[in-house]
């Protein structure tokens, strides 16, 4: 699962009894050779899914990381891309990362909680890839009026997620498991790592952003191993 240029055992131990912030300012450096990198089989489809180059003024990735995703926005914004992070380290990576990246739009990436952005009908287009583990339910609502706030009337939040998996099946259990185990970790160590399997299902988006005013399409443009995963354009209608 690990590119031999990814982090060690020990790296990973220390990362996971750090702070979510702290565990990826010091992961930030092997991030790209990690399995949590979001593969580029679901970047593209979802960079497809925003248009041609140039198609959009402005676009925004929350939780950027290391600017995966931003990478492929850049050429198809006209004015800027801008990534949102609270790690600085993984700022600082998507920074060198996208020093080259294809495109003219002007790159801006901000050390920011999503909870608290103050954006206000700025972007036609909001990314999220690989993050929602970091938003837990309580949260979700806030987490989408900030995005409602920060698209133009109209504007389109984008991201991939998947259809909460059968009770029968290995993906439910390892989830479960998972975060069962992370429940304990953060009962016995502080400061918490806030990091959890399936909390954004599509059966929860559809929930969360019908409510906020919200209009899903829905597809499945991955091929295997991940077409189990949804990509989903939610405009802003109301």
């Amino acid at each position: 699962m690990f590119d031999p240029r990814g982090p060690s055992f020990f790296e990973l131990a220390r990362q996971a009894l750090s702070s979510t912030t702290r565990g990826y300012d010091l992961l930030a450096p092997k991030f790209e050779y990690t399995p949590f990198r979001t593969p580029d089989e679901l970047v593209e489809p979802l960079a497809q899914a925003v248009g041609p180059e140039k198609s959009v003024d402005a676009a925004l990735d929350l939780c950027c990381g290391t600017g995966a995703v931003m990478r492929a926005l850049r050429s198809r914004c006209r004015s800027h891309v801008t990534g949102v992070d609270l790690s600085q380290g993984m700022l600082d990576e998507a920074r060198r990362q996208l020093a080259h990246s294809p495109g003219e739009a002007e790159i801006r990436l901000l050390r920011q909680d999503v909870f608290k952005m103050e954006f206000k009908d700025e972007f036609d287009v909001v990314t999220c890839c690989g993050a929602f583990g970091h938003i837990l339910e309580p949260d979700q609502d806030r987490f989408a009026e900030r995005v409602k706030a920060a698209l133009k009337p109209g504007g389109r939040f984008l991201f991939v997620t998947t259809p909460m998996p059968p009770v029968t099946s290995r993906r439910w259990w390892v989830s479960r498991t998972f975060n069962a185990a992370m429940h304990v970790r953060n009962a016995l160590i502080k400061p918490p790592f806030i990091m959890f399997y399936l909390t954004f299902t599509l059966e929860r988006a559809e929930e969360v952003l019908s409510a906020h005013g919200f209009e899903l399409d829905v597809s499945a443009p991955f091929d295997e191993p991940y077409d189990v995963m949804r990509l989903v354009s939610a405009r802003s209608v109301m």
